[in-house]
């Protein structure tokens, strides 16, 4: 009762996230990146340089080229997946035409910035609930499976690419460099949202005294250690290699006990971001 309890709570959650994420990332579009003739890159940009020429509307323009791909791509991504995918998009290209909303600044630097945050908070909050809003993810991997030299960021990054070139060429040249600032700051944004603000740290240890060290570090922070089978490359000696995942305000409390026990330790540390599992946040389900 407890796992299905959690797991609708879960299903809640993700939900949520995908209707504030659909919000907040259409919000960019009436704000600031439509009436500064911005495109972002992907099927909604191109549908900004299609509202240029022709006065299409962004949202519903942005729909109907996201429908074949759709189609296209159903089998291949999961039930679940899909029909959250299916509900974002559809959510976000209505919220983009219906919100009754005009700019909020004719500087086009602003915009490209604002716009950009916006959208890249609202399609992380998205990616983040397990979903996506359009189809270029899913033109790029049918793109990956008949070019599989070509990875899907690399696809991705040329049907931007491309989008960005029509708008400089259609629109302004200047309006195509505002376009790539934007897809930058989306770019950072998304992966913030999907990372978290925090990075935990995973501690490698290799130590003499890796038995002191290892009863020490669960004892005095509470978190599990791994043992991990290394050999020396110099001295050819059999020696594990300890990995405790921390906190970034535990680090400073992990050195200090190694220092304690044994001062020549080697220890590296590196970020670990989405750490899941006892002790962090739970697995949640896809």
């Amino acid at each position: 009762m407890k796992l299905k309890k959690w797991l609708h709570q879960e299903q809640l959650i993700a939900w949520a996230q995908i209707v504030l994420g659909c919000l907040i990332g259409a919000l960019a579009y009436p704000w600031f990146l439509v009436p500064n003739h911005i495109a972002p890159g992907g099927l909604t940009g191109l549908a900004t340089v299609l509202n240029y020429l022709l006065g299409c509307p962004v949202g519903i323009t942005s729909l109907l080229m996201n429908i074949p791909l759709f189609l296209l791509g159903f089998k291949s991504m999961g039930g679940g997946f899909a029909i959250r995918s299916l509900v974002a998009t559809l959510l976000f290209s209505l919220f983009i035409d219906l919100l009754p909303l005009g700019s909020l600044t004719q500087d086009p630097i602003l915009a490209s910035v604002f716009g950009g945050v916006l959208l890249g908070i609202g399609i992380g909050l998205i990616l983040r609930a397990g979903a996506t809003t359009g189809g270029t993810d899913m033109a790029a991997r049918m793109v990956h499976k008949h070019i599989p030299y070509l990875t899907v960021g690399m696809i991705l990054f040329i049907i931007d690419g491309i989008v960005v070139v029509l708008a400089g060429i259609y629109i302004h040249i200047e309006h195509a460099l505002y376009a790539f600032i934007s897809i930058y700051v989306s770019s950072k944004l998304i992966n913030v949202v999907v990372d978290g603000l925090t990075t935990e740290k995973a501690c490698y240890v290799i130590t003499s005294a890796h038995e002191a060290v290892k009863t020490q570090l669960m004892a005095e922070l509470d978190r599990g250690v791994t043992l991990l089978s290394a050999k020396g490359g110099f001295s050819g000696e059999e020696r594990p290699v300890l990995l405790c995942v921390v906190s970034a305000q535990e680090v400073a409390r992990l050195k200090l006990i190694v220092r304690r026990l044994d001062d020549k330790a080697f220890v590296f540390i590196s970020d670990a971001h989405e750490v899941l599992g006892e002790g962090f946040r739970r697995l949640a389900e896809e």
